[in-house]
Parts: C-alpha cells; structure tokens; sequence
C-alpha cells in the first residue's frame, strides 16, 4: 500500500502547530508532507522531524498532488478549498463546523465511530471540541441505554483562540493592577469571570456552542431522536482544559462501581476518581497530554438509573488537533485514500 501524501491546512495556527506535532508523535507514515497557509504567514519556515519545510501558501493547485489534508484554518477557508481538494481526488479532515452536520459527511471520533469513515466523499469532519471528549465518555456507556443527556460545560479561552488567551492574560494583569481594560474577544470581562455565552444565540434561547453537543452527540453515537439531551456551555478564566459536568439517565440500571471498571478500561479514558482523598481531575492534570480525565463518578439523585461525573481534556489536543491526527491514521490503516 503506497504512503499518503500529506499537507497540513494551518500549519501555522495554534491547532495547526498541534496538528504538526502529533502527526510526529503518533509516527504517521507519509510518502511527502505540506505545511500551508494564508498568503500572510507564507513563505515562513517551519521545522518538522528534523528538517526545515517553507510554508506554502494555499492555492487550489498545491492540491493537485495531495492525498490527505488535515485542515484547521476556519470554516470560511474549508469551504472554499474542500470541493478543490475533492476534485482533485484528495481528501479533507476538517476541524471546522463547516461539514460536520451535512447528511453525506462522517462526523467521527476515532475509537468511537470508526465505521462510518468508509462512507466519505472526500470529506470527513472533527467534531466539536466540548463534544470530542465527551464522545470517548459515552461512547462505552451507550449499552446501558442512554435516554437523556445533561452537560454543563466550562470552556478555556483557548478554545477561542491565541487573541482569547492574550485577552485573559492582558485583563488579568489590569485587573490586578487596578487598571480598565477593553475586552474584545468576549461580550463581558474574562478575568476572574465566569460569561454563560459561547457564541452566538439561537432562536430558542441555546447558543450555537450548546447545540453543537446536542447535535453531534446525537450524530455520532447514533442516537435515536428520542433521547433527550441538553446543554449549558460557559467560558472560563482557564488558559487550557475544558471541562463538563455530565448527568445520564439510563434505560437500564449501572452503579458507580460499574461506571468506574467499564470507563478505566476504555480507549482514550483515565479514571481518577477518589474524592475522600481528593482525588478528581482538573484541568491541570490534562494540559499537555492525550486522555480524557472522568471522576467524581457517583449514583445520580435525580434520575432512577442515573449517574452524574465529572471530565475534562485539553480541548486543543483531544478536541481539535489529536482527534484530527488519530482520524488521519485511522483512514491510513483503514485504506481510505487515494492510491492505498
């Protein structure tokens, strides 16, 4: 089976350089690799494996000899050069919202729904950030039945971007000196706040954010329309990690005890999970590396068959850039791609 040729679509943005990273860290094999960007940060350089690559600037020609592309340049972007890559026989793995609830596009988390890459067009999509690590969560609990889902998220600023980390570090610093300073990125002040806003709002009252988890929770685990789910998405004043306050209601019953074993043995899930000894994740504990952390697993007050816990991830590593790179390796084995 002949080596993909590769190109990384961003390369120079903060996912982007993630992006970059893991495809070293997770050993994939390629036959040739592209780093590409807007016309602005073009002809920069970049140093992968060992060797200095210039950055190209995006053109629908650059495509021309490119079997796989990992895109995290924003919808706009995707939408203009995805039907490019397509024609020219490649493939996009976008990490933008652009694609991810079209019927004839697979909404994938690998290790979750796997399957549903061999019915690509030539697009797959990443999911969410929020929706990504809870996916790795459920994905091992759906056999209990899931029958309604509550999450209430508490986002870090990079989710937002390198403009939203600078705003909280910048209004931190004013703040603590006594100083106004002008908020940009966010509707309301971030330092030493909590905003329960991530983009826009919709018609029925939800922002975009929460019915995102709604959504694609719902698309990629299959569920039936029946299953209720809900959402509360906040932006946090967390540089890096989201994370979610998760309620289940089960058609059938499952213990704690149960939950633990079941999830301390999945793909991509760390269990930490003894709160007599405080022992729970935090966002610290999953800055930087790939599982998603679960504790505070416990019998839900509420719900007859309910369990309550608690998760976080870093959202640029297992809710963009890891998910992105593991989709890529997943279409490599599978053989998926043009010429394998």
């Amino acid at each position: 089976m002949a080596k993909p040729r590769i190109a990384i679509l961003g390369a120079t943005g903060v996912v982007g350089r993630e992006i970059t990273k893991i495809t070293d860290e997770l050993n994939i094999e390629f036959e040739s690799i592209k780093f590409l960007s807007s016309a602005k940060s073009a002809g920069s350089k970049l140093n992968f494996q060992g060797r200095e690559y210039a950055v190209i600037e995006a053109k629908p020609e650059v495509f021309d000899d490119v079997d796989i592309v990992m895109a995290s340049a924003g919808g706009s972007t995707s939408k203009l050069f995805a039907p490019e890559i397509v024609k020219r026989g490649g493939l996009i793995i976008d990490n933008s919202s652009a694609f991810r609830m079209e019927t004839d596009v697979p909404l994938v988390i690998a290790g979750v729904n796997d399957e549903d890459l061999r019915k690509h067009k030539g697009i797959i999509a990443n999911p969410n950030c929020s929706t990504s690590q809870l996916m790795l969560v459920l994905e091992p609990l759906k056999e209990f039945g899931i029958k309604t889902l509550i999450v209430s998220t508490y986002q870090a600023v990079s989710g937002a971007g390198l403009a939203a980390i600078n705003e909280l570090k910048e209004d931190t610093i004013a703040n603590l000196e006594g100083k106004t300073f002008e908020n940009k990125c966010f509707k309301k002040p971030i330092s030493f706040n909590v905003i329960p806003q991530i983009d826009v709002f919709c018609e029925n009252g939800y922002t975009k954010e929460e019915m995102k988890v709604v959504n694609e929770t719902r698309k990629i685990l299959h569920l039936d329309e029946s299953t209720k789910i809900s959402c509360t998405a906040a932006r946090v004043p967390v540089f890096n990690g989201h994370s979610e306050a998760v309620d289940i209601e089960f058609g059938k019953n499952v213990t704690p005890n149960e939950v633990r074993s079941i999830l301390a043995k999945s793909f991509g899930v760390n269990v930490i999970d003894n709160p007599e000894n405080f022992e729970y994740p935090t966002t610290r504990d999953a800055s930087g590396v790939n599982p998603v952390f679960v504790g505070r697993i416990r019998k839900n007050l509420a719900f007859e068959n309910g369990i309550s816990l608690w998760c976080v991830a870093d959202n640029i590593r297992i809710g963009a850039a890891l998910n992105t790179v593991r989709i890529c390796k997943k279409v490599i084995e599978m053989g998926l791609y043009r010429g394998a």
